[in-house]
């Protein structure tokens, strides 16, 4: 099998069965027949794969570790035990994690990975699971799906090895508006515009903001995307797919003329990588227009969030495997 595609039930619980180090995703129906090994894996339809970009409810799809891999270690962390995460990293490798759409786990790592400077001392990758017809799951080496736990596998690689983390963000910060929330949370009503109280969708709709274009905020001088979901349960708010924080400062993106365009220019630019693992924003999917073209060398899951260290909105998040010389 090659390290990364699509595959039935019965090839992929073979690979199991036979000591495969795996990521994998799909549905849930499918993930609940796998057998226990060394896998973990979150729920998801929609996949990068060599022939394009597919939705697919029959198979399963996965990336193959097993190469790579000197030895795994599989957690499932709660709410108590998530914070302590960074303490599992192994000396030389990195560590996957897949969280569960719109549970409150998964707010919590957003939220306290903001502050944690350990979190960040070996490469910690990963994406956010996706809710299908219900609540979003994920697995943790068996199949038992969990709804409010993070899967975790830490990755411990030979000496001669490194694992690196890149991440395909297309957006800058504009130097128009500041943006100020006075309450953390996935939705605001109204937020602080250049110091005024202002009712963000009419804000947005009286300027004619683009809402493909996220907000950026400025954490620790990484720049990271804000994604609009659209309204909220209100009616009279927006939703967001991560949390906005009170203690940080928000822009609203340059505008992207040919957001198709600049995915691809991308996409060619990191043509030389041999990723490991990737994962894609759905709303790039959406706004690239992915559906049914690839996206070379990139396989892997379309997600609802990416995780670099952090939590990510519409990036593309890809993880190599290096060579070290001497």
């Amino acid at each position: 099998m090659p390290p990364h595609g699509l595959a039935t039930i019965a090839e992929l619980s073979a690979m199991i069965t036979a000591g495969r180090v795996l990521l994998v995703a799909g549905h849930e129906s499918l993930l609940k027949k796998l057998p226990a090994g060394k896998w973990i894996a979150g729920t998801a339809t929609q996949f990068m794969t060599e022939a394009g970009t597919v939705t697919d409810t029959t198979r399963i799809f996965y990336s193959d570790l097993t190469r790579q891999a000197g030895s795994v270690k599989i957690l499932a962390l709660d709410s108590k035990t998530l914070p302590d995460i960074a303490s599992g990293y192994p000396d030389n490798g990195f560590s996957i994690i897949i969280l569960p759409g719109g549970s409150l786990v998964l707010g919590q790592f957003a939220r306290f990975v903001q502050e944690q400077t350990e979190i960040f001392n070996a490469p910690l990758t990963g994406w956010v699971s996706v809710p299908l017809g219900g609540k979003a799951s994920v697995f943790a080496g068996s199949r038992q799906p969990l709804t409010e736990h993070a899967a975790v596998m830490h990755v411990t690689l030979p000496p001669e090895k490194a694992a690196r983390l890149e991440v395909i963000n297309l957006f800058s910060p504009s130097k128009t508006a500041i943006l100020e929330f006075d309450a953390e949370g996935f939705s605001a009503t109204d937020c602080k515009i250049d110091g005024q109280v202002t009712n963000l969708a009419a804000y947005l709709a009286a300027r004619n903001i683009d809402q493909k274009l996220p907000l950026l905020a400025d954490y620790h001088g990484a720049m990271l995307n804000v994604s609009l979901a659209g309204t909220d349960a209100t009616g009279t708010g927006l939703a967001f797919y991560k949390p906005v924080f009170k203690d940080a400062v928000y822009r609203f993106a340059n505008p992207i003329p040919d957001y198709p365009a600049a995915f691809a220019k991308a996409l060619k630019d990191a043509q030389s990588e041999t990723p490991a693992f990737a994962c894609n924003s759905n709303l790039n999917v959406l706004y690239a227009q992915l559906e049914a073209r690839p996206t070379p060398p990139f396989q892997g899951p379309i997600t609802n969030g990416e995780i670099a260290y952090i939590l990510l909105n519409q990036t593309l998040v890809y993880l190599t495997i290096d060579t070290i010389e001497e």
